[in-house]
């Protein structure tokens, strides 16, 4: 039987922690840095985990990362 393929925009956007939950980045911080508030930039660094039902959408995708 062949290997199933891992999504290439997976793979690049998230990773998986050891009990399984996907980590990502936050969202809205490529470009228009000056239209957002320094709260919101503050929130937005580093990781996060990404709720359930989101989560569950990338797991289809990454196959062999359960």
């Amino acid at each position: 039987m062949p290997k199933m393929k891992t999504k290439s925009s997976c793979k690049k956007r998230f990773k998986m922690t050891a009990r399984g939950k996907v980590k990502a980045q936050a969202a809205g911080k490529r470009h228009g840095m000056i239209k957002r508030s320094n709260d919101f930039i503050r929130d937005a660094r580093g990781t996060m985990v990404l709720s359930e039902p989101d989560a569950k959408l990338v797991k289809i995708f990454m196959p062999y990362n359960r």
